[in-house]
Parts: structure tokens; C-alpha cells; sequence
């Protein structure tokens, strides 16, 4: 933090001057920008707000070949005009950073990212290495845990921008991807940009080959890096079989095939002719899984069985359920060896989702689960065939809606271009709308995870405007990428809080009007309505933020404090009284980034110290009359009120709440003491009373760490246990005798009319203050009631 010219500033960004002219109402533009310059790094770029990391980073690439200074030597103002390129290119690649600059603009992100560029090298050749190839998906932080989960095999890549390695794997992966595309899902991540999920994933060394199954754990490729190693190594966990047909078992397997539905894809193999090879089968099996069954006829030992089938040389044909070889036409002969040709042919072949009309739509939604594709008039992609397949354990059905035809059914529903929804079992009255990639696997998880939360889309028919219940109300807009982003994690925290709490989203580019009712001016906003009490959600957009959000309206541990209020609370505080206070602004990116910890902090202080915040947007008069430069300003008042404006400020590099709450709880006035040699033996091992010490180090920093939680523990237990501590550096022998291998160590030595001893203190192993004073509390409560058995049996 830093001030500069008088200006109020977050981190190092300016609290540009307009920011104080301009009323948050007018901050509303076109598509809902929060300010003027919302779309210049869009513009920068060339892309929409709707591009993906891939289609921006794509984009990034081709300026940056163009732009670099190493390129235009010429030009003094390269310098400058790249690193706008940059700038604009890190903030949006970033998720976090993109939703911050999408909210508050430039005034939410620190002016220095972006500050260093690459060589023009390093952009020609290490950048965004598959970029450009499509059998291989590049996968980031947001979409990896859809996509592994989604049921599909993914044989994924880790890689390093600048590892050697991994660009001498580059050709030979694309290759591999080409010939297993559609086969297994084959995907690529870049770790220089995805650090966090690759730690997380444990890769330490580049590149890293993993096969992802769902529910298995994932399994690393340690062969050589060949074509043909990496397929066999591939394939070997498709789990799909490969029929052989003979006249035992052909009209029995292709019969209970057509009455499930299913065709078969036979091919016949003979000293003549073509057949499809062991391995293309055994792809095609995995290609069409739950579509048609693959299965093969050896025709030199089962020469009258091919004749039947009219054949008399190597050939392929799919059979359709009720085809048959009489009905002309019925049977698809294939004239092709190629597996991905052979997939395409079969799946155009196959009939299309079943189609939903006025007349039956609402009864079939009214009592089963349904995955539904909108159309406009085209057609559905080839594969959305495959959803049916993917859902056969889920029982969730899959059908479509021309609404071309059905004009008036998708209007009711809002509904204006092509999408996909899930409808939960209740018809038109719960149902959710898809908004994420539109990819098989995306679809996927989107449905799974639809039908087990408790997300709504809603309309201006079924919005909770009377209030009577409570509401998580999500405002976004399909093209925010952050909106997106959202949308899986108010899914998780709706299932947390089912029964306490409705959810439900609104799309405000189609709800215009709804969304300016409530003043909505930037997206993601979340809102939650209580009864006739409205809360802004503006923590970290997580399950758990908001499930601590919500858990912190119901008990509030921060105290939203007004001028009015701090006079009276702060500055008016009784001796003794402590308080922390955050001064913030809410377009500051950091300042958000606290919320959440400066909520935890409060409740691990409660009762201890109070905690505030003030809101110096509102406010902005009486933070410059405190003297309030620069946010977050996060400062404590003390307990002496000889001076109540007196403060001290945090200038700790960690905003955690543990690191928060130990500068906190450092302005207490102490309650343990310390203890010599002479004072443990008089007052522990020879006194009346409880005690709990803490053996502890100076150099040891566990023990620094512990302190303030000890401290903590000595006020809870104020009254009922005294607290010490004894530094074993300083006495040596005393820790020695009484038996202290270790720092910190928290005993306890209850005092039962009998004289203690140095080790018959009883070791609690525990850091935490609740949880080493429920402890204590316990063996108090045995100590008395046994106290009380002894006086009846003496009785």
C-alpha cells in the first residue's frame, strides 16, 4: 500500500479522480461493463468478452509476433505499446484477475502486472504449444475437474513452456492425437500458466503423461515417448469389448442388441477383401460405446454364417436395430478402413435425440429427470447422440426442441438461441440452463451436477420478489467468464445448504429490466435475499466463501460499521475494549481478496476482540477524515481510551486470517505468566492450583506461531486454570527433568491435594485453543466427579 499526491490508492493502483465524480449508478454501459474503459483490453486483443483462454491466448500470439520490439527496432514506442498488449493479455488469461477487471475495471488490478514481456523467441516458439491442434484440448484450471469426472477416458500432457522435453514430445503427441481422436479424449496443460493445478496434481517434472478415468486414480505413462508406445499404453485402458460372432451365438447377441435398441457393427474378415484390424475394432468399440455393438466374423471358419450375411469377401456393415438384409437400404455397407470415418458415417446414421413438442413436453418433464437441446431450426452436433450413452446410470433422458416449430413453448422459458437445460423431475418449474463450453464432456458434468444441486434459472415469473423464503440470487450474463466460473460453485453450495437456502440465477442480458430493479450493474453479483433484508455477496466467488458468507449473515462476526457508529463504538469504546477495523473500497481487488479472511479472523476473535469494517466508497469524506490513504487500511485500536483515536496499522506482508489474528491478539494485555526454575517448583509442582504451561523455544517458530493461540487459551480458561511458560533455552534443566523433547509442548498438571512432580504434567497434543480447553474442561469435570465418589464412599 502506498499513497501518492493525496490520492486514495489500492495496493499501487490510483483511485482515478472520475471514480468519486461518477455515482456507481451510472457505471452501467453496454452489455452491463462496469466502466468506460471495461472492453479496451477486449479491444487490445481483437477478442470478444466471450473468447476462451485458448481463443486469447491464440489471439495474444498473433500480436505478439507482430508487435514485439524485438521486431519493430525502429519504433521507440514498441516498448510501451507491447507492454499494453501484455498487460492486457495477463489480466485476461488469469480468472481471477479477468472477473476483478470485468467488475471494476483497471482500478481492481495491480498496476504492475504485466510489467515484463518475453523475448520475441520465446513467443515464436515456446508459446501455447498446441494451440493450434485440434484433437488436442488444452485444458486450464477451470474446465480440468469437469473434464476428468466427465466419464470419458482423458490422456492428458503436462507441460512446460520452456522444457526441452516437452517441445521434442510436441510432434510426436500430435501425431498420437490424430490417431487416437475420438478414441480417448487427448488433452494438453500448460503448467507455466496452471502452476496451482499442477502442484495440486503433484507433476514435478516436465512433461508428465497421466491417464485420467473417473472415480480411478490417475496413471502415469513411463514408457518411451513413441507413437506406438503411447497408443498401446492408451488402449489398454479401454474397457469396451469386441464381440466375436459365430453360429452359436450371432442371432441371440444381435436380437438382445435390437430389442435394447442398439445396432451392430460387424466386420467380416476373409483371405479376400478388407476387415477392419484388431486395434481399430477395439477404437471403434470405445468411439461408439452404449451406440452400437462392435463385433467380428472370421469367414474362412465360418464361411456359411458370411454367406448368410451375403458376403463372400472382407467387408464392413453397420445394422441398424430392425434393419434387415432384405429391406433395401436398411444395412450400411462401409467402403472405408479409417476408424474416424467409419465413426462418422455410423453416428450420422443413428436416429436423433427424440424430439419434444408442445403437445409432450410438459407431461414428460412432469415425472422424470431430461437433458433437453434447443435448437433453432439446425440440427443437434453429430455427437450430442452420444448423451443418452453417457446417462444410461443417471437416469436422466435425453430430448430436443425444434423451437423453430415450437415458437411459443421456448418463449414461455425465455428461451432465445441454442442451449441445452436439464429439467429436475418438476416440469417448467425447476430447470437450469447450461452455459459452460459447449462440449460433449462439459455437458456432461453440467447434467451430473444439475440434478443433484439445487440451482434454479429463473424468470420474471418464478423470481423471489415477496421474499418469504430465503434467496441466493446469482446476476450474471453468459458472455462473463467469471459468471461461468460461478455457476459450478453455487452448485456445490446449494447441496451444502439444502432445505436453508433456495438458489437461482437470472440472466441479465434477457431480464434487463428485472436486473435494473435491483440496481445491478456489474457481473457476477451475487445477492442474498432474507426476509426484508437485501446483502451483496462480495468475497471470493467459492462454495466455501459463500457458505461462509451465509453462515456469517446468520451470525454476524464483522460489525458493518457507519460514521455514526464508529464514533460511538470505536472511538467511544470502554476501557479495555479492543477493536480491528478494515477501511476498504469495494472496486479494490485485494480489498476483496480479504473479506473472507477478515470474516475468519473475526469469528477466531470472538469475544476477544471486535472486529469492523467501513466502507470507504460510501464513506469516502469520513475515511479521508481518518486519514485514510491507501486499501485495505487495516488498523487496531487500543484498550486505552486516554487516547480512543490512537491506532496501530498492519503492515504484514500475509492477509490471512491466522497471521491477522496473531497481530491482533499481540495487543492484548498478556494473562499467562512466565515462569524461573524456582516459580515452576512453588507454584506448579508444590501449589494448590491448576495449571497449563507452555514449553516453548525463543528460535522456534511453531512456537512463535503458538503463542498468541496460548494466550487465547489463558483467557478462556481465566479463573478456572492458570497459564505459564517456561523458555527452555533459558532453563534447560527444568525443561530436561520435566521429560520436553519437544517445542512447543502444552502440558497440563491438575492439582489433586497431592504434591506434583516435574513429569506428572499430562501432555495435550492439540495447538488450538478451543480444542485444548475443551480438553482441560474435561478433566476437570472427571477430577470432581470422582472428588465427589471419594467423599461418599468416606461418608
Amino acid at each position: 500500500m502506498a499513497a501518492m499526491g493525496g490520492q486514495v490508492m489500492c495496493s499501487r493502483c490510483v483511485h482515478h479522480p472520475i471514480w468519486i465524480i461518477l455515482s456507481w449508478l451510472l457505471l452501467v454501459t453496454v452489455l452491463g461493463a462496469v466502466c468506460a474503459t471495461g472492453s479496451d483490453y477486449y479491444n487490445l486483443l481483437g477478442v470478444n468478452r466471450e473468447a476462451t483462454t485458448r481463443e486469447i491466448r491464440q489471439a495474444f500470439k498473433k500480436l505478439a509476433l507482430t508487435m514485439h520490439p524485438d521486431k519493430n527496432p525502429g519504433d521507440s514506442s514498441a516498448h510501451e505499446k507491447f507492454l499494453q498488449v501484455n498487460r492486457a493479455y495477463e489480466v485476461l488469461k488469469d480468472e481471477d484477475l479477468r472477473k476483478k477487471y470485468d467488475k471494476y475495471g483497471e482500478k481492481g488490478l495491480d498496476e504492475q502486472q504485466g510489467g515484463r514481456y518475453e523475448s520475441w523467441n520465446y513467443y515464436r516458439y515456446d508459446f501455447g504449444i498446441y494451440d493450434d491442434d485440434l484433437e488436442i484440448i488444452t485444458l486450464d484450471s477451470g474446465d480440468f475437474e469437469a473434464a476428468v469426472n466427465s466419464g470419458e477416458i482423458w490422456f492428458i500432457n503436462f507441460y512446460f513452456p520452456r522444457c526441452s522435453h516437452c517441445h521434442e514430445l510436441a510432434p510426436t503427441w500430435r501425431e498420437f492425437a490424430k490417431e487416437m481422436d475420438g478414441v480417448v479424449r487427448i488433452g494438453a496443460v500448460n503448467c507455466g500458466d496452471n502452476n496451482h493445478l499442477c502442484r495440486r496434481k503433484g507433476i514435478s517434472s516436465y512433461p508428465s503423461l497421466y491417464i485420467f478415468t473417473a472415480g480411478q486414480k490417475p496413471v502415469k505413462f513411463s514408457g518411451e515417448r513413441v507413437k506406438d508406445k503411447l497408443v498401446t499404453f492408451c488402449m489398454q485402458f479401454i474397457q469396451t469389448s469386441v464381440t466375436e460372432l459365430q453360429q452359436g451365438n450371432v442371432f441371440s447377441e444381435i436380437d438382445s442388441a435390437f430389442a435394447s435398441g442398439l445396432g451392430w457393427l460387424i466386420t467380416f474378415c476373409s483371405d479376400t477383401g478388407d476387415c477392419l484390424e484388431s486395434r481399430t475394432r477395439q477404437k471403434l468399440a470405445s468411439m461408439l460405446d452404449g451406440l452400437v455393438k462392435v463385433g467380428w466374423m472370421d469367414c474362412s471358419i465360418q464361411q456359411q454364417l458370411c454367406q448368410s450375411f451375403q458376403v463372400t469377401s472382407g467387408a464392413t456393415a453397420l445394422f441398424p436395430p430392425g434393419s434387415a438384409l432384405n429391406q433395401q437400404g436398411s444395412v450400411l455397407w462401409l467402403r472405408t478402413l479409417d476408424s474416424r470415418e467409419i465413426y462418422t458415417q455410423v453416428i450420422d446414421r443413428l436416429p436423433d435425440l427424440q424430439l419434444l413438442t408442445a403437445d409432450t413436453f410438459h407431461s414428460k418433464l412432469a415425472r422424470h429427470r431430461w437433458l433437453v437441446s434447443f435448437t433453432f431450426g439446425h440440427r443437434n452436433p453429430s455427437e450430442y447422440k452420444k448423451l443418452q450413452a453417457f446417462f444410461r446410470n443417471d437416469h436422466i433422458q435425453v430430448g430436443r426442441v425444434d423451437c423453430s416449430a415450437d415458437a411459443q413453448l421456448c418463449q414461455s422459458l425465455y428461451i432465445h438461441k441454442a442451449c441445452v437445460a436439464v429439467f429436475k423431475g418438476l416440469g417448467v418449474h425447476d430447470f437450469e440452463i447450461h452455459h459452460g463450453k459447449d462440449v460433449l464432456y462439459n455437458i456432461v458434468a453440467f447434467a451430473r451436477d444439475s440434478v443433484r444441486a439445487h440451482v434454479t434459472t429463473l424468470r420474471p415469473d418464478n423470481f423471489p420478489s415477496d421474499r418469504k423464503e430465503a434467496w441466493l440470487v446469482d446476476f450474471f450474463a453468459p458472455w462473463c467468464p467469471p459468471c461461468r466460473a460461478l455457476l459450478p460453485e453455487l452448485r456445490k453450495a446449494s447441496i451444502q445448504l439444502a432445505g436453508q437456502m433456495k438458489f437461482g440465477t437470472l440472466d441479465c442480458t434477457i431480464h434487463k429490466d428485472l436486473c435494473s430493479t435491483y440496481n445491478i450493474h456489474a457481473y457476477p453479483t451475487t445477492v442474498i435475499f432474507n426476509g426484508s433484508s437485501v446483502h451483496e455477496y462480495e468475497g471470493q466467488h467459492s462454495a466455501d466463501g459463500i457458505l461462509e458468507f451465509i453462515q456469517d449473515l446468520i451470525h454476524p462476526s464483522v460489525v458493518v460499521l457507519d460514521p455514526p457508529t464508529f464514533s460511538d463504538k470505536v472511538q467511544g469504546r470502554e476501557e479495555g475494549n479492543i477493536w480491528a477495523v478494515d477501511f476498504y473500497a469495494p472496486w479494490c481487488g485485494p480489498c476483496q481478496a480479504l473479506l473472507p479472511e477478515w470474516r475468519r479472523m473475526a469469528r477466531m476473535l470472538a469475544g476477544q476482540i471486535m472486529v469492523g469494517s467501513v466502507d470507504c466508497q460510501r464513506f469516502q469524506s469520513f475515511c479521508q477524515s481518518q486519514h485514510v490513504r491507501a486499501y485495505p487500511e487495516i488498523r487496531l485500536y487500543s484498550g486505552s481510551t486516554r487516547k480512543p483515536g490512537l491506532y496501530t496499522s498492519y503492515n504484514g506482508w500475509h492477509r490471512d486470517a491466522h497471521s491477522l489474528k496473531s497481530w491482533a491478539l499481540s495487543a492484548l494485555p498478556r494473562v499467562s505468566v512466565d515462569l524461573t526454575p524456582d516459580s515452576f517448583r512453588s507454584l506448579v509442582v508444590a501449589g494448590h492450583d491448576h495449571w497449563v504451561l507452555d514449553f516453548y523455544a525463543p528460535w522456534c517458530g511453531p512456537c512463535q506461531h503458538f503463542a498468541p493461540e496460548f494466550e487465547v487459551l489463558a483467557r478462556v480458561l481465566k479463573g478456572e486454570v492458570r497459564a505459564g511458560k517456561i523458555d527452555c533455552q533459558a532453563h534447560y534443566q527444568t525443561c530436561q527433568s520435566a521429560g520436553i523433547t519437544a517445542y512447543p509442548t502444552v502440558r497440563f498438571y491438575p492439582y489433586q491435594h497431592a504434591k506434583r512432580h516435574a513429569q506428572s504434567g499430562e501432555h495435550i497434543n492439540s495447538r488450538e485453543a478451543n480444542v485444548i480447553a475443551d480438553i482441560i474442561r474435561q478433566r476437570l469435570q472427571q477430577l470432581s466427579s470422582r472428588s465427589q465418589i471419594k467423599k461418599k464412599d468416606e461418608l
